[in-house]
């Protein structure tokens, strides 16, 4: 039987493209976020940017830095900094496996996407990201250039064929 969806429940809410570009994702995993109030129904609304965030660990637990998540209009009780670092809810045994991972030279928790799950919770998608040289970007570019250029000769090869018939 398929799982009933609403349009609420599943898919992004938001997504970080610019880690992908900026990093190599060496794990994903997923965390829960505690949100406060208002900040949930912001989140639904999809007014989310993950574009300068990232993860830190902290003696406390795991903090998401820098993720912005724009205030709710209608909420007039509750004023709250939209840049507010959000506690991510992770596992203790997971926190400590990722604390030696990141303490390894060049690796950082960075946040890639932002859903609701099919419970209804809201989650962050992480990536251990290792950071990428310029080089590395270029050459990204490059086969992701001759991937369009190989998909649109096809297509044109294709059409030439179609039309001689």
């Amino acid at each position: 039987m398929a799982k009933k969806t609403t349009g609420t429940t599943g898919g992004n809410v938001a997504s970080n493209r610019k880690a992908l570009h900026d990093y190599t994702v060496e794990e994903r995993l997923e965390a829960g976020i505690a949100l406060q109030g208002p900040e949930v129904k912001s989140v639904r609304a999809h007014h989310v940017t993950l574009t300068d965030a990232h993860a830190e660990l902290r003696p406390d637990g795991v903090w998401l830095i820098n993720a912005h998540i724009t205030p709710y209009r209608a909420a007039t009780h509750v004023t709250l900094d939209p840049l507010r670092p959000r506690r991510l809810l992770l596992g203790r045994g997971e926190i400590r496996r990722l604390e030696r991972q990141v303490r390894q030279k060049g690796y950082t928790l960075i946040p890639l996407r932002m859903y609701f799950s099919a419970s209804g919770y809201a989650k962050v998608e992480l990536g251990l990201c290792r950071g990428k040289r310029q080089y590395d970007k270029r050459e990204a570019l490059a086969e992701r250039d001759a991937q369009r250029r190989s998909e649109r000769a096809l297509v044109e090869f294709e059409k030439a064929g179609r039309e001689r018939r």
